[in-house]
């Protein structure tokens, strides 16, 4: 029952809590995220930056986060976490391709409402992502996680297999308009 498994494309998850790690969540669904979810999902991505220390960095309208995700050729896909029927976290990736590694999932960002930490929905929502890539032939899943983020490294932890990496510095060119 606290476990997510058998999802194909149009399959959501129901779970509730009888007791366990589940307790106190509610009903908690994990579903793919619809172009309805964009508005929610973009005040959990602000409520991420805030948490990160950059609240100012986040520059995406809604309107270019909408078509980002579900026009004819979207480039990001994501899972919802819904509690009681109101999105309270997200998984949000895309494909990258690694020339050593091959098809890779690259997870973008990953949040689960404070308030419903703890309740295991992160787990359910990570295992959904493991899944997503296994039906999708990945060659795994990489990501970042900023070194002073305790409880998120903590949580990865908890995964067999999973490598923190150093020796590597992230670099970026902005363009402007």
């Amino acid at each position: 029952m606290n476990s997510v498994k058998n999802f194909n494309q149009s399959e959501s998850s129901k779970v509730s809590p009888m007791g366990g790690d589940l307790e106190g969540a509610g009903v908690v669904t994990i579903r793919l995220a619809e172009k309805k979810d964009c508005k929610r999902l973009l005040e959990l991505i602000h409520q991420l930056a805030v948490y990160e220390k950059a609240p100012d960095e986040v520059t995406v309208t809604l309107q270019h986060f909408e078509e980002s995700g579900f026009s004819e050729n979207p480039v990001w896909k994501a899972f919802v976490a819904e509690v009681d029927g109101e999105v309270q976290g997200f998984a949000l990736y895309y494909t990258r391709y690694s020339t050593w590694k091959g098809q890779r999932m690259y997870l973008e960002d990953f949040l689960v409402n404070e308030e419903h930490r703890g309740k295991n929905i992160g787990k359910l929502l990570f295992d959904r992502l493991i899944e997503e890539a296994k039906e999708k032939k990945f060659s795994g899943i990489v990501w970042q996680v900023l070194d002073w983020n305790e409880p998120a490294i903590n949580f990865y932890k908890k995964y067999d297999g999973v490598t923190f990496e150093s020796g590597w510095l992230n670099c970026s060119y902005p363009l402007t308009s």
